[in-house]
């Protein structure tokens, strides 16, 4: 899942962009609100993790003109700011969540990933289709109760198509969310691992969309 990062923080932004990097997201920063409300108006990503703080425009400012252009991308607030003022004028202008300065790593990615899980939907953490188990905070993978074996991306891949499913994903699509800016990405990367992944799970959970893309059927039930 690609993230976006707003913050002007270089210590703390680097310790975020590698911890969440190690557990399977795609991060983008970018360090002021002009730049933050630039890369959104030009590219899609599934949540934001947003300072108060910002040069060249504050974080406030930035949610409520992100929120007035119809922009529903799930925002995470990461502040120093604790007074309940801040926060309740924060929800108010649209954030879906508040984390207060200095914050753990793995409550950061714990919440993340519950803050897309809730605007996806979903009430359970795991993905499932059929016999097909993914858990996206342990990074694991079952199959009939089998662990099944994947490289990073490929779990990345798996997770963004079941998270989908039902909805065909165009490779660019695809791509913009498993490569953050400055990822090496070649050509038939993204063939290469849908072939792997039809190798390990079977052929019939990925299904091929000629001249489209790549989707996972829903499961009925």
């Amino acid at each position: 899942m690609r993230i976006l990062l707003v913050e002007d923080d270089r210590m703390l932004g680097d310790g975020v962009q590698a911890g969440l990097g190690a557990v399977g997201f795609a991060v983008d920063w970018v360090r002021d609100g002009e730049s933050a409300l630039a890369a959104l108006a030009g590219e899609a990503f599934s949540a934001v993790l947003l300072d108060l703080g910002l040069p060249r425009r504050d974080g406030l400012s930035v949610l409520a003109e992100l929120r007035s252009t119809g922009n529903r991308v799930p925002v995470m607030i990461l502040t120093a700011r604790d007074q309940v003022a801040d926060k309740v004028r924060g929800l108010d202008l649209g954030a879906d969540d508040y984390l207060v300065k200095p914050f753990d790593l793995d409550e950061l990615a714990a919440r993340l990933r519950a803050l897309l899980r809730r605007s996806s939907g979903r009430a359970n953490a795991c993905l499932r289709h059929g016999d097909l188990v993914l858990d996206p905070a342990a990074r694991t993978v079952t199959q009939r109760g089998e662990a099944v074996s994947l490289t990073s991306r490929e779990f990345d891949l798996l997770n963004v198509l079941l998270d989908s499913a039902g909805r065909v994903l165009t490779r660019r699509a695809l791509e913009e969310q498993l490569y953050a800016w400055g990822d090496a990405l070649e050509s038939n990367a993204l063939e290469v691992h849908v072939h792997h992944l039809r190798r390990k799970l079977g052929g019939d959970v990925i299904r091929t969309v000629r001249g489209v893309g790549y989707m996972v059927d829903e499961v009925p039930g």
